[in-house]
Formats: structure tokens, C-alpha cells, sequence
């Protein structure tokens, strides 16, 4: 859903919502059908992977007593899988409406526990070296590493969503109405 700005000052992004949102990152990001069929081909080698990116991403977020302190009360084995499977969807060649309902709750949840964002952010680090080295699998590699970029960008910018909903809600709440709350926080209010 998209509406219109009420004043020239406001920003035509402030009004981007649910659907439009991935019609309009797939846009910015020029994500194409020929990036997902690669990724899609790459899907059994990032299945074989997986296990090794979940070991590496959980070896590092525990050896950080910040970060280990939210998983201490979680099963580290189910962690591992759930991490896998979403770096295995990173290859799965469907980036929809479904795709992007399955990346927002992952968001969701990291935003409900208190998940500073600063912390997935600093770990894309550790799925950019496991993605790379699947995409040096494909006939073409630099292309299948633009498609990957491409999808984790998507990603990145989904879960980003999650937090951003949050913020724009609790402060549309605080000064009533959302419009208000992007002046507010662009510094025009």
C-alpha cells in the first residue's frame, strides 16, 4: 500500500507499506529472475554449507558475553538449524510475498527479545564468506555473487523493516500519528 505525501516535505518512502515495500525494494535493487534461477541452482551446495556458516556465526555471537547473554536460555542445536534453513533460503530462488513474511518475523522475534540490530548487522559479515564461497561453485561465479549480494541485501533491508516498524509505531503512538513521528525523526518536527 502506497499513499501519497501530505506536504512537499514529507518523504514519498514514509508511505511505502506491507506489499509495496518488496515491489519497491526488488526495484531499487534490480533483484531479476535470471539472480534467482542462479541462486537456485546453488540451493544443494548452501544445504552442504550450512552446517559450517551456523558453527562459525554461534562460535562467534558466544565468545561475545553481550550477545551470548540472549542465547544461553535458547537451544544452541535449534539455533543452529534455524540459521542454517535461513541461509539455505538465501538460495531458494523465491523472493515473495511468503519470502518476506518468513524474513519479517525473524525480525520480529529479534526485535521482541531486545536484540540491539547492531548485533545481526555486525554478524552479514560471517554469511557474505559463506555465500561467496557457495557462489564460487556456479559456472558464474562474479554473477552468482551479484545475486547473492542482491538476496542477502533484501534481507538485510527486511529485517532492518521489522525495527523500523517498531521505532515508527511506539513513536506515532508517543505523538499521534505517524506522519508526525517521521518528521520527528528526520528532524523536521
Amino acid at each position: 500500500m502506497t499513499t501519497q505525501p501530505a506536504t512537499a516535505s514529507d518523504r514519498a518512502g514514509w508511505y511505502v507499506k506491507d506489499s509495496a515495500i518488496l515491489a519497491e525494494l526488488r526495484e531499487l535493487m534490480a533483484l531479476t529472475a535470471e539472480d534467482a534461477r542462479r541462486l537456485s541452482e546453488l540451493q544443494p551446495q548452501a544445504q552442504m554449507l550450512a552446517p559450517r556458516l551456523a558453527e562459525a556465526f554461534y562460535d562467534r555471537l558466544m565468545r561475545h558475553e553481550n550477545t551470548a547473554d540472549y542465547l544461553r536460555q535458547t537451544s544452541l542445536e535449534a539455533r543452529h538449524q534455524t540459521i542454517g534453513q535461513w541461509f539455505v533460503d538465501l538460495f531458494g530462488g523465491a523472493y515473495d510475498e511468503a519470502y518476506v513474511a518468513k524474513r519479517m518475523t525473524i525480525g520480529q522475534v529479534h526485535v521482541r527479545i531486545g536484540l540491539p540490530v547492531r548485533y545481526p548487522l555486525a554478524m552479514i559479515d560471517v554469511l557474505m564468506q559463506f555465500g561467496a564461497l557457495v557462489t564460487q561453485l556456479s559456472p558464474a561465479p562474479e554473477q552468482a555473487l551479484s545475486a547473492f549480494r542482491k538476496a542477502l541485501s533484501l534481507d538485510i533491508a527486511i529485517f532492518n523493516q521489522a525495527y523500523e516498524d517498531r521505532q515508527i509505531a511506539h513513536l506515532a503512538e508517543m505523538v499521534g500519528g505517524e506522519r508526525l513521528a517521521w518528521r520527528l525523526l528526520s528532524g523536521q518536527g
